[in-house]
C-alpha cells in the first residue's frame, strides 16, 4: 500500500528543497539553520537534511556563519541567459533603444511579487550606481509599476495585501490603483527618484496574452528624462515591447 504514495512524498520533498532555496536566495546574508527551517516552516531535522543534499550538490555553502546560495546555481542560471527565447528576442532591441535614445535600457521579468534585471545596455552615460543581471526588485517601485499594472484584480489585492508597508511610509491604496489604472490606459508607467534619488525611468510590459509578465524600461537622470521627454519615450518603449513581443512569438 506504501508504494502508490512515493511520487506525492517525492513531490513534497522537491516542494520543500525549492522552498528552502527560495528562503535563502531572498536574504542578503548568511542564515542559521534554525532561521531557514523557521521561514520555510519546516522541522529542523528536515530542513538539515535538505541542507544536505543541496550541499552535496553545490546548490548551498555553509560556513561559520550559516548557509549562503552555493556556486553550482550558476549553471542553471547560465543556461537560462543562454537558452531563453525572451532574451534572445530583447537583447538586439535593447541595443536599438540604448542607441536611440542614449539611455541604459533594461529588460525585467515578474516573479511571484517580485522582478527580477534579466538583462541590460548602457547608453551614452552609464548608470552611477550598480544594476546587477538577477537582482531581486520591487514591483510597487519603477518599472515594477509596469508589470502591477497588468495584474487582474485578484492579483492585485493579494499583492496590496502582501506588501504591507513597503519601507518609504504607508502606501495609498487609493492612490496606487489610480496610478495603475493611468499606465494600463497610457500604457507606460514613470518614475522619478523612486528607488535612486535622481534618476528617473519610463517602462512599458511586453504584450503577452498569457499575461505581461515581461517589461522593457530606459533609465537616466532627472536631466537625461524631462517631464516633457516622458511621452515620447513612452510611445519609444511600447515599440520595443511590441517588437520584443513578436520577436518572441
Amino acid at each position: 500500500m506504501a508504494e502508490p504514495d512515493k511520487p506525492a512524498t517525492s513531490m513534497r520533498s522537491l516542494e520543500r528543497a525549492i522552498d528552502i532555496l527560495e528562503v535563502i536566495d531572498s536574504s542578503q546574508h548568511a542564515l542559521r539553520l534554525t532561521e531557514i527551517a523557521r521561514r520555510a516552516g519546516l522541522p529542523v531535522a528536515t530542513t538539515q537534511r535538505i541542507l544536505g543534499v543541496l550541499e552535496a550538490r553545490g546548490r548551498v555553502e555553509r560556513d561559520a556563519n550559516g548557509y549562503r546560495p552555493g556556486v553550482a546555481l550558476i549553471f542553471g542560471a547560465h543556461a537560462y541567459l543562454t537558452t531563453s527565447p525572451l532574451l534572445t528576442a530583447a537583447r538586439p532591441i535593447l541595443h536599438d533603444l540604448a542607441a536611440a535614445t542614449g539611455l541604459t535600457a533594461s529588460l525585467f521579468k515578474r516573479i511571484g511579487w517580485s522582478r527580477v534585471v534579466l538583462a541590460r545596455v548602457d547608453g551614452a552615460s552609464p548608470l552611477r550606481y550598480e544594476l546587477p543581471i538577477g537582482e531581486r526588485l520591487p514591483l510597487h517601485l519603477g518599472a515594477g509599476k509596469a508589470l502591477t499594472a497588468q495584474l487582474d484584480d485578484t492579483e492585485l489585492t493579494e499583492f496590496l495585501e502582501q506588501l504591507g508597508d513597503p519601507g518609504r511610509g504607508p502606501l495609498d491604496r487609493d492612490d496606487f490603483l489610480a496610478e495603475m489604472k493611468t499606465i494600463r490606459d497610457r500604457g507606460y508607467s514613470q518614475a522619478r527618484g523612486e528607488r535612486e534619488p535622481g534618476m528617473a525611468s519610463v517602462a512599458a510590459a511586453v504584450p503577452d496574452p498569457a499575461g505581461a509578465t515581461a517589461a522593457v524600461q530606459v533609465t537616466g537622470t532627472f536631466a537625461d528624462i524631462p517631464e516633457d521627454r516622458v511621452p515620447e519615450l513612452g510611445v519609444e518603449l511600447q515599440r520595443a515591447a511590441l517588437a520584443i513581443s513578436r520577436r518572441v512569438s
